[in-house]
């Protein structure tokens, strides 16, 4: 069994026992709507590198992928970023309402917590330092404060460095928290942990540069969305700013400095080398 099929296995037995038939419902329409499962597989192969088992990490790659999935219903929705497709699909309020799709985010984002704190597979002080990280990442100082950065930002053009910000927030900080999850979980020292931290802060501006990439180069049939989105906006983006050319330089730029890091680190692991090539050249 893969990495990801390991996922989605334990995601799609969370929701078996409903307090609300209709909730239950709403979080898995979109917790199991097909996503590529990156940050959970970046945090099991973080593991392999230290010689961890993937199950070892199970509950908190799925915490990660719970607040994920809990970003998006928010992001689609018509205060937000009023999206009518996600992954192909009709996104979660299209399906189930307004209301409903609220109530889901803010189920899984709360649900997730529970995962961490239930892990009888860890120590209470990996449990709290686990959670600790995870909460931050996600909260205003993370990935929320960088949703935040983003919707502010509408309108107006940000240089380079106010743009990374608003990237390290909004999509890299739930993406390094895999990296730091993956070395408390295996037992690593504070600088070992500090190098994957900064490892994990290049995999997700890595990832959002292609993203900005894909919001001019995608299309709708391989990326299950409307591209453009940024473009109606009149967002920033390494696009915008480089221009196309400029961008994917950068991103190469962050690519061998990110390699150089993970050979620093393992003298080579061909998991995440895998992976890192993987996010550079996806098309959706």
């Amino acid at each position: 069994m893969t990495a990801k099929e390991q996922v989605e296995q334990y995601l799609s037995g969370l929701y078996d026992q409903p307090v609300s038939q209709v909730l239950d419902d709403s979080m898995t329409y979109s917790l199991l709507a097909g996503g590529k499962r990156i940050r959970p597989v970046l945090l099991f192969s973080t593991l392999e590198l230290f010689g961890v088992p993937a199950d070892k990490g199970l509950k908190t790659a799925a915490a990660i992928e719970m607040i994920h999935t809990y970003s998006l219903i928010h992001d689609d929705l018509p205060a937000m970023d009023d999206d009518d497709y996600r992954r192909g699909k009709l996104t979660n309020h299209k399906v189930f309402g307004e209301a409903v799709a609220i109530l889901a985010g803010d189920g899984l984002l709360t649900d997730s917590f529970h995962q961490i704190s239930g892990d009888d597979s860890l120590t209470a002080e990996q449990r709290m330092k686990l959670i600790t990280v995870v909460s931050g990442a996600a909260g205003s100082r993370g990935m929320v404060g960088g949703q935040m950065l983003d919707m502010v930002a509408e309108d107006k053009e940000l240089t380079i460095d106010e743009l990374k910000t608003v990237h390290r927030h909004k999509t890299g900080d739930l993406i390094r928290a895999c990296f730091e999850c993956a070395g408390i979980i295996a037992d690593q020292s504070d600088a070992v942990i500090q190098k994957l931290v900064k490892i994990g802060r290049n995999f997700g501006l890595i990832f959002q540069i292609k993203d900005d990439i894909l919001d001019v180069e995608g299309s709708f049939e391989k990326m299950g969305k409307s591209a453009g989105s940024d473009v109606s906006k009149d967002k920033s983006t390494y696009v915008s700013l480089l221009g196309l050319t400029g961008a994917k330089e950068a991103m190469q730029e962050m690519v061998t400095e990110t390699e150089q890091m993970i050979h620093e680190l393992s003298d080579g692991n061909a998991s995440l080398l895998d992976l890192l090539h993987y996010i550079t050249s996806r098309e959706n």
